[in-house]
């Protein structure tokens, strides 16, 4: 059962009213190949009082075309560029076996806003850049998903004073 408060956000959604707590979960989406980490991670979180902003839409179309004139192209990156900013915590996991262009671009734009906790498991084909940005920055670096699931956790329960 889920908080009252509890609210999960996939693209287009968007809240109505500016939410006490929030987390986006970035990293790995490559369909057909990552796993439905950023799911498993908001039924995690449903006990308590926070926005999870999911950046993994159901209906997607892997064929659309990746071009600002695309209205649903556009519509899907203002969403994510929107709750990066506005979040409170970016759950950012790269999932070794994958590229992960735009998860790397994203620990890129944030990675001075302390508001980062990244899991980069061994496998990861940009690793050593990864952790060469976390160490530099300050970014918790986290080395198993599981680990990174209770670190995730331990922070969004601060952030709600749970």
């Amino acid at each position: 059962m889920s908080s009252p408060s509890y609210k999960h956000y996939q693209p287009p959604k968007r809240p109505t009213e500016t939410p006490k707590a929030s987390i986006f979960l970035a990293g790995t989406i490559e369909m057909g190949t990552a796993p439905l980490w950023q799911q498993d991670l908001a039924d995690m979180l449903r006990d308590l009082p926070i926005a999870v902003f999911n950046p993994r839409r159901d209906d997607f179309d892997p064929n659309l075309t990746q071009e600002k004139k695309n209205k649903l192209f556009a519509e899907q990156v203002n969403w994510e560029m929107d709750y990066l900013e506005k979040c409170d915590l970016i759950a950012l996991y790269f999932v070794p076996d994958t590229k992960s262009p735009i998860s790397l671009l994203e620990l890129g734009l944030y990675a001075k806003d302390k508001k980062l906790i990244v899991c980069c498991p061994k496998g990861f084909w940009r690793k050593g850049n990864v952790d060469m940005v976390c160490d530099r920055h300050g970014i918790p670096l986290i080395q198993t998903y599981d680990e990174f699931k209770q670190a995730i956790e331990m922070k969004a329960r601060e952030l709600c004073g749970k």
